[in-house]
């Protein structure tokens, strides 16, 4: 089933978030509302995944950035994939959140290709934030706006975050959302991606105690 959520992107609207579309998703996780939006300020599409009545306080929610080669690829070098499997078995769990996905925000918003090319310097010995700074690029260009006004267009007016990311919280409430608290996204790290983890932890201060045990190579 279908839904209509008002004017196509063509309209007269130039900024924001704007509603377009509704649709139930069946997923190997639960069945969700597709909300899709058109973000008029960056041009580009955008995707809720809604789980329940989610309007008022304390809304479960999963603000997570695009990652081809992590989400879609299974990519190892990062933990990508495998939070996003985990943000919506939690978000079924608890009866009721929201993941937002964002798109444009490959590599930490550099993009596509230029993620690949700070892959191949990460290969060959600099970590993820010294090789963003190598191609001239910032160590994190996203921006969590359109986020914002999608839980705004959602009626969420608080969230329990699910990251580990102290800067998506930071933005969150810049933007007017509530974040009542920041519920810990952990995945079991792998030896493929523990320096990428560990560079997370103590460059950009990702919340991620589950490291100093290393890699469990039993499991």
């Amino acid at each position: 089933m279908i839904e209509s959520d008002g004017a196509h992107r063509d309209s007269a609207r130039s900024t924001g978030a704007e509603r377009a579309t509704t649709v139930q998703l069946s997923t190997e996780h639960g069945v969700f509302r597709a909300v899709g939006y058109w973000d008029h300020n960056r041009r580009d599409e955008q995707i809720a995944l809604v789980y329940g009545d989610i309007e008022g306080d304390d809304a479960l929610t999963r603000v997570h950035s695009e990652c081809l080669t992590g989400d879609i690829f299974g990519s190892n070098h990062c933990e990508c994939g495998d939070q996003l499997s985990a943000a919506l078995r939690a978000i079924v769990g608890e009866g009721r959140g929201v993941l937002i996905y964002l798109r444009g925000h490959e590599g930490r918003g550099i993009g596509l290709l230029a993620k690949l090319r700070a892959m191949q310097l990460q290969a060959e010995g600099l970590d993820t934030v010294e090789a963003n700074i190598a191609l001239g690029l910032p160590v994190d260009a996203r921006n969590y706006q359109v986020a914002a006004e999608i839980l705004h267009d959602l009626g969420v007016r608080s969230v329990r975050l699910l990251s580990n990311n102290p800067r998506k919280r930071e933005a969150l409430l810049q933007h007017g959302i509530k974040v009542t608290e920041q519920v810990p996204l952990l995945t079991e790290p792998r030896e493929e991606n523990l320096v990428y983890l560990r560079t997370k932890r103590e460059r950009l201060g990702h919340h991620l105690p589950h490291l100093d045990g290393g890699v469990d190579r039993t499991t």
